[in-house]
């Protein structure tokens, strides 16, 4: 992509209403623009991310064996009074009327709907497990939307539903999608810590938030220092293998980690003194086991194999899509921008021609785009008649992970340079090894 072609409107200036790093980040880099207080657009920057953020979670549900389906955003009133939550929920859901005077209301979740879908269709414990998932946009009326996307009113949510005969088999559930999501958040370059937190208002009696851990959260949260370094890794496991995902999350769980609202004083004084950190934490998902307070309210029910009819088993999962990027700017960064993590960054690698219009460094750098998209990656090429030191600051600012700067020198001696935007070390090689390098880092990510 030539960045001459592309719609990047970045900003020079600190925008004044931007209060967090990851706002004035996300604005000045052109990825959003405010259009009312808490509703963002998306611009094709921050539309990228958004959407290589959404192709991990899809992947990793998909791994864990969970089925995609999307639901409206709009939904009837009468399907909240039938779980009793309509008036109790308060006045962060948006309520409406339609033309024919019908109660509707913007969704802010969707217990009610799915368990409307499943009792429609679902009615033996042959069909079960079950576990249902979709990708969507929210509306929840903040009453002070603030920080960006960080806090809106309007935000992209992964939110999914399981559904058993049992509550050994709806823990597994549970089990089951704390182990997606830990691997979801490594996959996206985060350290996202499990802690045992308050349901609220979507009810059930075991709940786990994730958090990432940044000065911004708005959580204050307790945890052992050792819980950081519990990595996943390269680990392959077995969704169906109860054992052995009880064990995994087990690991990442027996450890202190709690937030401001669960907060132990006494488990936490038995931590080691070096090992008791105090910080804050941003929320990027939470899974939920509530049992059968929806199923009832609203007749959801299976046959068993003994011919009864019982309530199934539920719990929801929530992963803040839109939410994630602000996450992983407030997490990676520094005072000249974004450092994207590869999982997620909109694209690869940045190209800098040093003397544009020369024809050996155009030629050098169009050679790179195509090398590079022969290896399935497309690069963001400046070929912008820009001074470097501007080029450089852009590149700096929107934090593509990696940095090939071409000029008439190097080329004369047969090489570019590779800078890493990380470490921001650089090394001289020739263009085929840039490429090759570039390649090699990120089949690692795929």
């Amino acid at each position: 992509m030539r960045l001459s072609r592309y719609f990047l409107p970045v900003l020079k200036e600190n925008p004044a209403e931007a209060q967090i790093v990851s706002h004035r980040y996300m604005l000045r880099a052109g990825m959003i623009k405010q259009q009312a207080a808490g509703i963002y657009s998306w611009l094709p920057l921050g539309y990228r991310v958004l959407k290589r953020i959404e192709q991990i979670v899809h992947e990793e549900q998909a791994r864990a064996g969970h089925i995609p389906l999307l639901m409206p955003t709009l939904q009837p009133a009468d399907l909240w009074r039938e779980s009793g939550r309509y008036d109790d929920y308060g006045q962060e859901m948006l309520r409406i009327k339609d033309r024919h005077d019908r109660d509707m209301l913007f969704g802010p979740t969707n217990e009610e709907m799915i368990t409307d879908i499943f009792r429609a269709h679902v009615g033996s414990y042959k069909d079960l497990p079950m576990t249902l998932y979709h990708i969507q946009w929210k509306f929840r009326d903040e009453v002070r939307p603030r920080f960006g996307v960080m806090r809106g009113r309007e935000f992209l949510m992964k939110d999914g539903y399981n559904f058993d005969l049992d509550k050994d088999a709806a823990l597994h559930a549970y089990n089951r999608h704390m182990v997606s999501y830990l691997r979801t958040y490594e996959r996206m370059g985060l350290t996202a810590i499990p802690m045992r937190a308050a349901s609220g208002p979507i009810g059930g009696d075991n709940t786990h938030e994730f958090l990432v851990l940044a000065s911004t959260g708005e959580s204050e949260v307790f945890y052992d220092a050792a819980v950081t370094e519990l990595k996943l890794g390269a680990r392959e496991v077995d969704f169906d293998n109860r054992a052995e995902v009880a064990s995994i999350c087990e690991e990442f769980t027996t450890l202190y980690a709690r937030t401001d609202e669960t907060h132990d004083a006494t488990l936490f004084d038995q931590i080691p003194e070096d090992r008791r950190k105090v910080g804050r934490g941003i929320e990027v998902g939470q899974i939920f086991y509530f049992g059968t307070k929806y199923s009832e309210a609203m007749g959801a029910t299976v046959v068993t194999p003994e011919g009864t009819k019982v309530p199934v088993e539920m719990g929801s999962h929530g992963i803040g899509v839109s939410r994630l990027l602000g996450a992983i700017i407030e997490a990676s960064h520094d005072d000249k921008g974004i450092i994207w993590p590869e999982g997620v960054t909109p694209f690869p690698v940045g190209i800098v021609n040093l003397k544009q219009g020369d024809a050996s460094t155009d030629l050098a750098c169009e050679s790179l785009c195509k090398a590079l998209a022969a290896k399935g990656l497309e690069a963001l090429y400046d070929d912008r008649e820009e001074r470097a030191g501007a080029k450089f600051a852009t590149m700096d600012l929107i934090g593509l992970p990696w940095r090939i700067t071409v000029g008439p020198r190097g080329l004369a001696n047969g090489v570019v340079e590779l800078t890493s935007r990380r470490t921001g070390i650089s090394e001289e090689m020739s263009a085929e090894a840039a490429v090759e390098r570039v390649a090699q880092i990120y089949a690692a990510h795929r």
